[in-house]
């Protein structure tokens, strides 16, 4: 393992905004803040959640686009985090947090209705273990069981296979409105659209320099 991820990895237990958890304990004692999130932030302001996170780079985006809201990135990936969590105390964005965990872990952190929106950032698509897709009816289940009526959920991607798995085979048989859907969101001028464009991530920009066409897809669990 590479100095600096060691570096990263020791730096990231002293910061107060980023929440890693082993299994074994979770099993054992749960998470303190499951149900009482408004412990950490001071507040009760709705809860947006970033899955996939990597660097952290739509959670760190939309905290200051909106200080009214929390947010929250979960990724697996410490190295990675260290970017997130480092900025959010350096700048500082007290309504940011991260949590180092396998996204299907995520409801034993949240309590029934206590997040309100979901963003899904340039996952792995998993093209041939669709039971493995964060937008899959498995993973779709677990959010549903943390999320409060009317949520809403965002996929960001480059893939053409996940956008259209998730669009045409697994919302239809969902109960939830598709509120707005691109095959190209940079070359589809609708107003919607405009904070999905407003950031982009690491592999995001790799992705445009490449060419390759960016899909979206918003929709609203009723």
């Amino acid at each position: 393992m590479g100095h600096h991820k060691l570096q990263r990895f020791a730096e990231n237990l002293t910061f107060p905004n980023l929440f890693q958890v082993g299994f074994h304990q979770l099993e054992q004692e749960g998470f303190a803040l499951r149900g009482h999130w408004s412990d950490h932030f001071g507040n009760d302001n709705p809860i947006t959640l970033e899955l996939g996170c990597g660097k952290g780079d739509y959670t760190i985006a939309l905290a200051r686009i909106h200080p009214e809201r929390n947010y929250i990135g979960v990724d697996i990936k410490g190295a990675r985090l260290w970017r997130g969590a480092k900025t959010a105390v350096e700048e500082p964005l007290p309504n940011v947090a991260f949590i180092r965990t396998h996204i299907e872990l995520i409801d034993r952190f949240f309590a029934a209705d206590e997040v309100s929106e979901i963003w899904v950032t340039f996952c792995d698509p998993q093209p041939k273990k669709p039971n493995k897709r964060l937008t899959s009816p498995r993973f779709l289940d677990t959010y549903a069981r943390i999320l409060a009526p009317q949520s809403t959920l965002h996929l960001k991607t480059d893939s053409r296979e996940l956008y259209d798995y998730t669009l045409n085979e697994v919302l239809p048989v969902r109960d939830v409105e598709v509120v707005a859907s691109t095959d190209d969101l940079y070359n589809t001028v609708v107003d919607t659209l405009a904070e999905a464009k407003m950031t982009q991530t690491f592999y995001e920009r790799m992705f445009l320099a490449e060419g390759k066409p960016i899909t979206y897809l918003q929709w609203k669990n009723k």
